[in-house]
């Protein structure tokens, strides 16, 4: 039987704390020993390199890295390990000067500004990309550029982030969003799932500002996030889930609890003891995963880095979320608890 919220091993109070600080730990050691797989090609710069295969994992492992340091304590080893993954990342892009040739090279595409706000929200910046970014920003053709509703909020939000002018409000573009128009809950799938999580990332600077998110929006997320988080967990969307645990820690107010309690211990058990988690399908068996790490190769992982690195640094993105949200808000849980309980 797939485990799902319904069938929590947990769902008992302090269930989340029990198993966060274990999968924080194992999903961020597993980005930590495979850098390898972040690594750009020395072609990465070549028309026919494959760039969500490069420049996007190495993007992402910036930006959840970003939000992880800023969601632990400056004293913990979690918190160095992600910094140090984004410096890594910061040498990759050379300081910023391959996202600056990028940018040369398709004056067109969001996706170098995108990448590079994730260092300059972390601090790095880089002046001759800015100049130019600052440029580009101000052309009919930036502002007029057609994409979906959510992708336009990422490149709002990466523009708050560099210190440019927002090309277009945000608040017209979320409400054309599948989320903004709070949707009927029963057309939830994984495109609009996926869409959903994105939009909250983009208005809430990656689930760092929460007070962001609108009270119609928030009030949403609190009565529909148990059954579809239930249900990414009985279709073993493990991705999904991660995305949506982040979206559960991202809301405003007191945490959700009770769904953080019996949604995370579902979780942690899709977790390899490497600390990788598949994006989908069923996971690897205890005899599958003593046989990668006894087979002498240069991974013990059961499953392809393109398999797993996406699922397992949103892991580690939520579980920094929620344990931040569940250690600093314990006076908000426990009124609301109290109010729930009258």
């Amino acid at each position: 039987m797939t485990a799902s919220v319904a069938a929590a091993p947990g769902g008992t109070a302090g269930a989340a704390l029990s198993v966060l600080p274990v999968v924080l730990r194992r999903a961020l050691g597993w980005a930590d020993a495979h850098r390898a797989g972040f690594v750009l090609p020395e072609d990465v710069l070549e028309p026919h390199t494959e760039v969500n295969r490069t420049l996007k994992p190495l993007g992402e492992l910036a930006q959840l890295c970003s939000t992880i340091s800023r969601s632990t304590a400056p004293h913990t080893p979690e918190h160095a390990t992600a910094n140090d993954l984004i410096t890594f990342a910061w040498d990759q892009v050379h300081a910023g000067d391959l996202l600056l040739e990028l940018l040369r090279g398709e004056p067109f595409a969001a996706y170098p500004y995108e990448i590079y706000a994730a260092f300059a929200g972390f601090g790095l910046r880089n002046e001759c990309f800015e100049r130019l970014a600052g440029t580009l920003s101000a052309t009919r053709g930036w502002a007029h550029t057609e994409q979906h509703a959510n992708r336009e909020l990422g490149l709002i939000n990466s523009e708050r982030r560099v210190g440019t002018a927002p090309h277009t409000d945000a608040g017209d573009v979320l409400a054309r969003t599948w989320l903004g128009g709070l949707s009927e809950p029963w057309m939830f799938e994984g495109p609009s799932g996926y869409a959903l999580t994105h939009t909250v990332f983009h208005i809430t600077d990656w689930c760092c500002v929460p007070e962001r998110m609108p009270a119609d929006i928030d009030a949403y997320l609190r009565a529909w996030l148990p059954p579809w988080i239930d249900g990414c967990l009985e279709s073993r969307q493990w991705d999904l889930t991660g995305e949506l645990l982040a979206v559960a820690a991202a809301l405003p107010g007191p945490p959700p609890t009770d769904l953080l309690d019996a949604a995370w211990p579902a979780l942690a058990i899709a977790q390899a003891p490497s600390g990788a988690v598949p994006e989908t399908g069923p996971t690897a068996s205890p005899a599958e995963t003593a046989q990668a790490a006894s087979s002498g190769g240069a991974d013990p992982d059961p499953y392809p880095f393109l398999a797993c690195y996406h699922s397992t640094l949103v892991t580690a993105f939520a579980a920094a979320l929620s344990l931040k949200r569940l250690t600093t808000h314990p006076a908000e849980t426990a009124a609301a608890d109290t109010g729930a309980a009258v």
